[in-house]
């Protein structure tokens, strides 16, 4: 028999796969390329299912011969090995995202006279819509949890962004581009102290008590599905903190990171400018420790930051507390840096590679931002989070419409920074 092989990478199928499918079949014996988590995760979504269950359902669809995994985007390592005589994919790729994939498949085909079929792609049910609509109705806290440790597992970078409301939640949510071949988008979000208490008129002294945050969480919660990390500056009191864990791993958020700093609080990015004061390894240690008894699940995470960096205290002194708190149960380690240059954060990284007992790598490069995520990865990063960007981006436009109308007396010149009233009102839905 002649050998087709198909490509499905989503787990929810519906008629048009089914189209697909009987169509390879008429041509001969069916091979289902089945993409993995890690190849799914790399240019989309988390797949609901995993590549074990959707192994399972696809076995069971009468007409498939065999499923081998697919462990990219693009066909041509499975292609090469299987050298099948037709591919089978629907008409929609012809253009966007997978179009220069197309291309390397006819290219590839060619070398042994195989031949793309294509059929007309069923227009009605497109995977993306379904799960969209899956989104809207949202997500439960025990998935949410899990989400951030899945991520870690399959991406070589997770990339966070800050959030400080409902409607910036939906833009993490929401917001992807396309480079022509890969989607980029944010895998998930940073509940920022600094941002939260800003967005409230507040100052960055922990002033927005626990309360008033959680408020805020449950807003953000309430429309989003990607995981959550929560900015808790230093914990507070090891007593306190254990109530901070329980509360927090209930409402699904994925980890909480914790400073180690102690009296009152004050941006890091002041640095040695105005009075700070470390903790020490002994008291932060025992604050995490406590912490990591206080949960229920084996998904929460209790990420340490570490601010010699920012203290002046130096590497070899980051470098010991990081080896105590990941002995102490730590998560993951975040080294926090106010340098325009990511050398000190380099530096440290590159200690860290050495270390035999490691843990999740997190950096912030609000001031070193010059960096890129692919040097970030190089250098054995995990997390990236962009800290404060969504509000320090919305006060100067805001600033700009109020002058201007005070300037015009009028609301007609603002119009050029706004959105359309109507597109207001269409922005979420279920608004009319």
């Amino acid at each position: 028999m002649k050998k087709v092989y198909v490509t499905i990478s989503t787990d929810v199928i519906h008629h048009g796969h089914i189209n697909i499918i009987e169509t390879a079949r008429k041509l001969g014996e069916v091979t289902i390329g089945l993409m993995t988590d890690k190849a799914i995760a790399n240019y989309t979504r988390l797949p609901l299912l995993n590549y074990e269950q959707r192994k399972k359902v696809i076995e069971n669809i009468k007409g498939v011969a065999h499923v081998v995994p697919q462990d990219t985007l693009d066909y041509v390592p499975n292609l090469k090995r299987l050298k099948p005589d037709y591919v089978v994919h629907g008409t929609d790729w012809r253009s966007g995202v997978q179009k220069g994939i197309r291309e390397r498949v006819i290219n590839t085909l060619k070398e042994w006279g195989g031949v793309l079929v294509e059929p007309e792609y069923t227009k009605d049910t497109p995977s993306t819509q379904l799960i969209n609509q899956m989104d809207e109705i949202g997500t439960t806290p025990e998935i949410r949890l899990k989400t951030l440790r899945k991520l870690l597992e399959l991406k070589p970078i997770v990339r966070v962004l800050e959030v400080h409301n409902g409607i910036t939640g939906k833009i993490v949510e929401n917001v992807k581009i396309s480079d022509g071949e890969t989607v980029r988008e944010f895998d998930g979000m940073w509940a920022s102290s600094l941002t939260d208490a800003t967005s409230k008129g507040k100052p960055d002294i922990e002033y927005a008590d626990f309360t008033s945050r959680m408020h805020t969480v449950d807003q953000i919660l309430e429309v989003t599905t990607k995981p959550l990390i929560f900015d808790t500056d230093s914990g507070g009191l090891p007593e306190h903190f254990v109530y901070t864990v329980k509360t927090l791993e209930r409402l699904g958020v994925s980890a909480v990171i914790i400073e180690d700093k102690v009296g009152p609080k004050r941006n890091s990015l002041f640095g040695t400018d105005v009075k700070q004061t470390q903790d020490t390894i002994e008291n932060f240690s025992y604050k995490i420790s406590q912490g990591k008894k206080a949960q229920i699940t084996e998904h929460f995470m209790i990420i340490a930051r570490i601010e010699s960096l920012i203290l002046k205290k130096g590497l070899d002194d980051a470098v010991k507390r990081a080896k105590a708190y990941i002995e102490a149960g730590a998560d993951g380690i975040m080294i926090h840096s106010k340098e325009k240059d990511p050398k000190e954060v380099l530096d440290f990284c590159n200690d860290y590679n050495k270390f035999e007992n490691k843990v999740p790598l997190v950096v912030v490069p609000s001031t070193y931002d010059t960096i890129t995520e692919e040097e970030l990865i190089k250098a054995g990063v995990n997390i990236v989070i962009y800290a404060n960007h969504l509000l320090r981006s919305a006060y100067p436009a805001m600033v700009k419409t109020a002058e201007t109308i005070l300037s015009n007396q009028r609301s007609y010149e603002a119009n050029e920074f706004c959105l359309p009233i109507k597109d207001v009102l269409t922005l979420i839905p279920g608004g009319k």
